[in-house]
């Protein structure tokens, strides 16, 4: 009598669980195929820009540049500056993460930032999530903690770079008024698309119907993103409040990006067409080029080459020249990342693996 009543809805139960086993496995696949999916679309779009750069150049005077015509120790010289702007962010992440927890180890916090950096060549924006992962693992901090962390910092780093660009902009006004005047047909060109009567109607269009629809346009996804990102960078300034050394923390945020543009200026004594650029050339080219890597695209393959170029292009530095130094430039930038990484990911559980022992022992221990 019990089966008879009992069997039945046993059997719903474990069809039930069943189904929720399935649908679980199905959510995981569909999110592994979009990942797949976007990373894909993102690398043909890196690619094909790249292909766009590169496609009519000769070939053989690029090889005959790089083999002849680079000074080779100021790309050394770039390389070890990259790695002093990785230890100043790793020591201000560590600054960040100490009011939440204890104070992590360097080296972990160093490796870590440096897998991140390395994830994010293969999936953008995964970096972060990468990092706070290894923290995680083997520092044994709350993941959602650190991650709160690296919105504060991604907070900072995009001020920072905003304020570069207004620098940028008020320093180089002049100088970009000159280049439109010596390139007429490209002033034509900018006077054309600003003051075109489809772009004016279509901005005046998208103002009415968001004015109009403002209540729909809540609901909507993108803007529940930017939503999200507005708030993000709130609550990560609201965050650093608690950080006990605010004098490093503002030292190392400046010295970060010093370095970066440090890291990219010293290259342009590696060539001869670019060696007689001053300070400010370089900085506009650094921030125009930063703003490449911001796009979506694995290391900013493409995007990143054709901002550096566009950037020189504005001193006179002629197309054929200015790849040649975006790629010397973006390649040895990539290939420390990448080779760093790579030993960071081998490295992190050897050194951690004597203080994994010694835990499981004591927790042994105890129980």
């Amino acid at each position: 009598m019990f089966l008879f009543f009992c069997l039945p809805k046993l059997i719903k139960l474990r069809e039930l669980k069943t189904g929720k086993l399935f649908h679980l496995k199905f959510f995981i696949l569909k999110n592994i195929a979009l990942k797949i999916i976007k990373f894909l679309i993102f690398f043909a779009i890196g690619a094909f820009i790249f292909w766009l750069i590169y496609k009519d150049q000769d070939i053989d005077r690029i090889k005959t540049v790089l083999k002849n015509d680079v000074k080779y120790f100021w790309i050394v010289v770039s390389l070890f500056i990259g790695l002093l702007s990785h230890i100043s962010r790793t020591m201000r992440w560590g600054l960040m993460i100490e009011p939440i927890s204890h104070k992590p180890r360097f080296i972990n916090t160093f490796l870590g930032v440096m897998v991140g950096y390395l994830m994010n060549m293969a999936f953008p924006r995964m970096g972060e999530i990468s990092r706070c992962g290894v923290l995680a693992r083997y520092e044994k901090i709350s993941f959602t903690k650190l991650l709160g962390t690296v919105v504060a910092e991604r907070a900072v780093d995009m001020v920072s770079l905003l304020l570069l660009l207004v620098i940028v902009i008020f320093s180089q006004f002049g100088h970009m008024l000159q280049f439109l005047g010596d390139n007429p047909e490209i002033e034509a060109k900018l006077l054309a698309v600003v003051t075109s009567p489809i772009l004016i109607i279509a901005l005046v269009g998208m103002l009415v119907l968001a004015i109009v629809f403002w209540k729909t346009l809540k609901h909507t996804l993108f803007y529940k993103k930017v939503y999200a990102i507005l708030m993000n960078l709130k609550e990560g300034f609201i965050s650093i409040r608690s950080i006990d050394k605010k004098g490093w923390f503002f030292f190392h945020s400046v010295a970060i990006w010093a370095l970066y543009y440090l890291m990219l200026y010293v290259v342009f004594f590696a060539f001869d067409f670019t060696s007689n650029l001053g300070p400010l050339a370089g900085l506009t080219t650094f921030v125009l080029a930063s703003f490449g890597m911001v796009a979506p695209v694995q290391g900013g393959i493409g995007a990143w080459h054709f901002m550096a170029k566009e950037a020189l292009s504005l001193y006179g530095i002629a197309n054929e020249n200015g790849i040649i130094f975006a790629f010397v430039a973006h390649t040895s930038m990539t290939g420390m990342i990448i080779l760093i990484g790579i030993i960071s990911l081998l490295v992190l559980p050897f050194i951690n693996g004597r203080k994994t022992t010694s835990e499981a022992m004591v927790a042994k221990e105890i129980e």
